[in-house]
């Protein structure tokens, strides 16, 4: 997310986004330090210009460094840097909760882009041409590590994009293809929920649902309350779709997801609204239920959280999980109640 562009005093373009890492959020900025020019990509025989940039799908061969002056910082940072000749394909080196930059550094890298293997290097290919070489420094958003509570120091690096296959902007892809990596980010996301990567798991949720979200502008049909598909074009592409019920329960299935990670993550705002979308969109989901009632419980929204329990109940009559969330907020409520009769009687003693 871009929260700020301009130019230094040299007159070159810096921007600044916060970023989804493992190790929680992290401040971004990035300048260019060298231009690039016209570069053969991986495509024998092309040739792309020096105004054009990567695109979904692209395979980016890219390098990582560490400035010199930040050597104290590597114990963040995954591993140590290998030999300059080696090359390492990103997929072969998945993301761990112990490391910020997610690709070896010092060495030669192949990204594809879109897959959000690693966001911050992601966000810099995007917006570069080939040859061209950055300066970013991270900043870990509230001076902690969010997983440990301990604090956490400032990264300074660099990300040179040497060179890149042709992609595609999302309105050239058919549906299927758009469907299809929407689908990979919901898989990738329950991978790295899984593993304990639930800063990861968050992030791969979220790009799922914004790719459902841009390739199905789904409204409600006021008549018979169904959800009514946008009509598709392409009708060659139209046997990969789903069903109009299954992209509404995968919604319901993605916004619950995202909802568990914000639970784990400490953000129940967060949490309620998203299992709340999923109750909306899927009221026989019984975890998208628990996991409202739980948020509610957090934020100490008693009424609602045993509203949320309840309707749990009525879905899964035995489930024990329910019955002790239950009697835990009654418990609350009478806690609360006891609490504020005595402020009472002492005011009108």
């Amino acid at each position: 997310m871009d929260v700020a562009d301009g130019d230094d005093q040299d007159g070159v373009a810096n921007t600044c986004w916060v970023s989804v890492c493992p190790k929680g959020l992290w401040m971004v900025q990035k300048k260019q330090i060298q231009s690039g020019s016209q570069h053969k990509v991986c495509d024998p025989g092309k040739v792309l210009s020096s105004g054009y940039k990567p695109r979904i799908g692209s395979l980016c061969r890219v390098r990582v460094r560490l400035k010199a002056d930040m050597n104290d910082a590597r114990h963040l940072v995954k591993g140590d840097e290998p030999d300059q000749g080696d090359r390492h394909d990103a997929a072969d080196s998945p993301r761990c909760q112990d490391s910020v930059l997610q690709v070896m550094l010092g060495d030669l890298t192949t990204l594809r882009l879109g897959e959000g293997h690693c966001d911050v290097t992601e966000a810099c290919v995007e917006s570069m041409n080939a040859g061209e070489t950055c300066e970013i420094r991270l900043t870990p958003v509230n001076g902690a590590d969010m997983l440990n509570s301990q604090p956490a120091e400032e990264i300074c690096a660099t990300v040179e994009l040497q060179a890149f296959t042709p992609g595609k902007e999302f309105w050239q892809m058919p549906p299927g293809e758009k469907w299809e990596w929407a689908m990979s980010h919901k898989e990738r996301g329950g991978e790295r929920f899984r593993s304990g990567d639930v800063w990861g798991g968050a992030d791969s949720y979220s790009r799922a649902l914004k790719l459902v979200i841009a390739l199905f502008g789904c409204e409600v049909d006021r008549k018979g309350d169904d959800i009514q598909e946008e009509k598709v074009t392409d009708t060659e592409d139209q046997t990969q779709l789903p069903t109009v019920n299954q992209l509404q329960s995968t919604k319901a299935e993605l916004h619950s997801n995202l909802s568990l990670c914000q639970l784990k993550l400490k953000q129940p705002a967060r949490a309620k609204e998203s299992a709340t979308k999923a109750t909306q969109l899927q009221p026989g989901g019984a975890k998208a239920w628990y996991r409202l009632g739980q948020a509610c419980q957090m934020l100490n929204e008693l009424e609602e959280a045993r509203m949320a329990f309840r309707q749990l109940l009525k879905l899964q009559p035995e489930s024990t999980a329910a019955v002790k969330a239950l009697q835990e907020v009654v418990s609350r409520e009478k806690q609360t109640n006891a609490q504020l009769g005595r402020r009472l009687s002492k005011m009108f003693s």
